[in-house]
């Protein structure tokens, strides 16, 4: 199969591992077999040593128009046990979002185009997000009668706070680039052609970052998200105490004596 078959196209550049939803004619809209996919590359990348930073990103105009409303089951989603069957897809496909927020390794969503509904939950549940000017984000769930998932509650609220995150989902405010960025939603925005090469040089410098001291840092950014301080300094002082053990401490320590870049080998 060619990759203009493929609903998902991965590939990588040195250490960073680029997916691309591949459904440009749809906006890349979610099917069943899109976000399952998705799953299964997300899951591998978690645990994939050669993987130091996965970029998720769309082809052609759009990042993710969320759910493909047009691929639901019509008639029999309204019975019981269709609605349960529902429910345990939709929570099987809620692992992609907790895997790009809680993999132990950088992740990356390059906003090429709009994000809405499911779509802008998986930009929402990586690390950081590069934003094009010509890109959108918007909620889009209260239009077409739904309440939201993925994580999208979770991630609006710790990421703008309870009151922006009713507004965007209540009213479906549409975001540009630049409330985006004012908001807090985007780390960076780039003209749309330079988008490609700002991520995957950010994403470049990540992955090629003590790994050890990355995926302690993250522990501690996820437990600052729901623990005391208490607990976040207990994590913070063990996981110091488990990088300056590594062969990158050690590495950074003596370029620093001999003034040149260190070469970090995450081990």
């Amino acid at each position: 199969m060619s990759d203009s078959e493929r609903v998902l196209v991965s590939s990588t550049e040195g250490r960073v591992l680029i997916l691309r939803l591949n459904r440009p004619e749809k906006l890349n809209a979610l099917t069943k077999e899109l976000h399952d996919e998705l799953l299964e590359a997300v899951t591998r990348a978690s645990t994939d040593k050669s993987v130091g930073c996965v970029v998720l990103t769309g082809t052609g105009a759009a990042f993710c128009s969320g759910g493909d409303l047009g691929s639901a089951p019509q008639g029999a989603d309204l019975q019981r046990p269709a609605q349960e069957d529902r429910a345990d897809t939709l929570l099987h496909h809620g692992e992609t979002t907790r895997l790009l927020h809680c993999m132990p390794k950088p992740t990356i969503a390059m906003i090429n185009g709009v994000a809405a509904g499911a779509g802008l939950a998986l930009a929402l549940a990586c690390d950081l997000r590069v934003m094009s000017r010509a890109a959108v984000l918007t909620t889009a769930y209260v239009k077409v009668g739904l309440c939201g998932d993925l994580g999208m509650s979770y991630f609006l609220t710790h990421l703008v706070g309870t009151a922006r995150a009713r507004e965007l989902l209540f009213m479906n405010r549409k975001l540009d680039a630049e409330t985006a960025w004012q908001w807090g939603l985007a780390n960076r925005i780039e003209d749309p052609g330079s988008v490609s090469a700002v991520t995957l040089g950010m994403a470049s410098q990540l992955a090629e970052a003590p790994a050890v001291a990355i995926r302690y840092m993250k522990q501690n950014l996820l437990r600052a998200e729901t623990q005391t301080l208490s607990e976040v300094i207990e994590s913070e002082a063990f996981g110091t105490a488990r990088c300056g053990r590594t062969q990158d401490a050690k590495e950074a320590a003596l370029a620093f004596r001999e003034k040149r870049p260190p070469k970090f080998t995450g081990s």
